[in-house]
């Protein structure tokens, strides 16, 4: 089976990109207004400096990356749809009780993820995106800015090979700096002296806290570096709608939902809100817990000595499920490891019929989620009791592609935090709000799912 990528060719995005800079010219100067602003604070920022943000914001579209760039409001959208996308990317928010001023963009870097470690693509983006780009604004803002930080958060492509797969999705890189930070970075001539404040500074991977390393292939060991940026979010400046992107920590109008797991969310964290930008946005939820108290590692062992404990348990609701969830005979309910957590994994086959493979895969997920999966939810995780200790759902879904006993097939994924599909069934968050506190992966690669942007 053959999983076509969803991101255009490298040429046709070069051939786009010169179309796109004559369309998105008259925006190249735009700027967040003040009055968009509904934090006086952020708003009286926003008036202070914001000649300076418009002039920062043509600096940088006209500044040559090894691959295109560009300001957007919102991450990780699809090259096709960066130009038209708003690019005021540049904007006073708040972040873990800070205010930031923040630097937002999608960068189509498409890295190999085969030669290329995860560090070494964060680094790539560092060295190729955030430099630049601090060079520019440390030379066109006063040092003594009236904000504590600067954050960046880029989104670049990491493309995948295997030999039933050719898919290419995002990654997300977030780097929060202490103001004297980010003019002290902007100034160091050597990648030693940078790692030392970047040591020190606040750097996430798709949501996960992250020790990036500039020189090595392999990310630093987290909790030996000492962080200056505080521990617990605070995001209340504007709100506006999620639906056209994710911006996974630097949000201006939402903080990070609640979780009962440490598992990273998908390339990016993400609270849909309302439109209206006179509608304020639902409360939000403490951060999870296991960014700074990461939970205890679990082996195979707990999953195998909590699979026999429960053993009648799990036939039980085999049984049902087969009868009344679609669950696979060959495959009832047990318990297994992802990443050092006991899951619950429930393997379904799926009731709708789907047609030939070069379908989305992204409709296809989203389809197989809220038309199949997430109507039995609610009835599912009733029959598990509370008494069971574990920390996530896994449930697959396996689709059929093409007719036929040889026919092609997919299996999608949803790793769900069984505190957050707890408040979905109760109708305490959306679908969208749990997804994005979720692991999905298809065939085992893991892909990003606005539930909006597939419809």
């Amino acid at each position: 089976m053959k999983i076509r990528p969803r991101f255009p060719s490298r040429s046709a995005c070069l051939a786009f990109a010169l179309a796109a800079s004559f369309l998105g010219a008259r925006d190249a100067s735009a700027q967040v207004s003040p009055a968009e602003i509904l934090n006086p604070d952020l708003r009286a920022l926003e008036e202070t400096y914001f000649p300076q943000l418009k002039t920062l914001n043509q600096s940088i579209a006209k500044t040559k990356f090894p691959f295109s760039f560009y300001l957007s409001r919102f991450v990780g959208l699809d090259p096709a749809q960066q130009a038209e996308t708003d690019s005021r990317g540049l904007e006073f928010v708040r972040f873990q009780d800070r205010v930031i001023l923040k630097v937002t963009g999608n960068y189509n870097a498409a890295y190999d993820s085969a030669r290329m470690t995860q560090n070494e693509r964060a680094a790539g983006t560092f060295h190729n995106v955030i430099l630049p780009i601090l060079e520019q604004l440390t030379a066109a803002l006063p040092p003594d800015l009236a904000c504590d930080g600067i954050g960046f958060e880029i989104s670049h492509h990491a493309r995948t090979r295997d030999r039933s797969y050719d898919y290419e999705g995002k990654e997300i890189l977030v780097a929060v700096f202490d103001r004297d930070d980010a003019w002290a970075l902007a100034r160091a001539s050597t990648d030693a002296a940078r790692q030392e404040i970047v040591n020190r500074s606040k750097v996430y991977v798709s949501g996960k806290d992250f020790g990036l390393s500039l020189t090595e292939r392999d990310p630093l060991n987290v909790q030996t570096l000492a962080r200056s940026v505080p521990a617990k979010p605070d995001a209340t400046s504007t709100a506006r709608s999620a639906a056209l992107g994710r911006s996974s920590l630097l949000r201006p109008n939402v903080a990070l939902p609640a979780s009962s797991s440490s598992v990273a969310p998908a390339a990016s964290v993400d609270t849909a809100v309302n439109a209206n930008p006179t509608v304020p946005s639902p409360k939000p939820a403490d951060p999870p817990a296991a960014i700074a108290t990461p939970a205890p590692t679990q082996t195979q062992a707990d999953a195998d000595r909590l699979g026999e404990k429960y053993q009648s348990q799990l036939a039980a609701l085999g049984k049902v499920g087969a009868e009344k969830y679609h669950f696979v005979e060959y495959a009832p309910p047990t318990f297994v490891i992802f990443r050092d957590q006991l899951a619950l994994q429930i393997t379904l086959r799926n009731s709708i019929q789907f047609g030939p493979v070069k379908g989305s895969i992204y409709k296809r997920a989203a389809q197989s989620f809220d038309l199949f999966l997430a109507p039995q939810l609610k009835d599912m995780s009733d029959k598990v009791g509370n008494d069971v200790d574990f920390q996530l759902f896994d449930f697959s879904v396996l689709n059929k592609l093409t007719p036929g006993a040889k026919g092609t097939s997919e299996a999608i994924e949803f790793i769900c935090p069984r505190g957050a599909l707890k408040q979905f069934v109760n109708a305490e968050i959306t679908n969208q709000q749990l997804l994005d506190q979720s692991v999905i992966l298809v065939n085992g690669v893991r892909i990003a799912l606005n539930l909006q942007l597939v419809e």
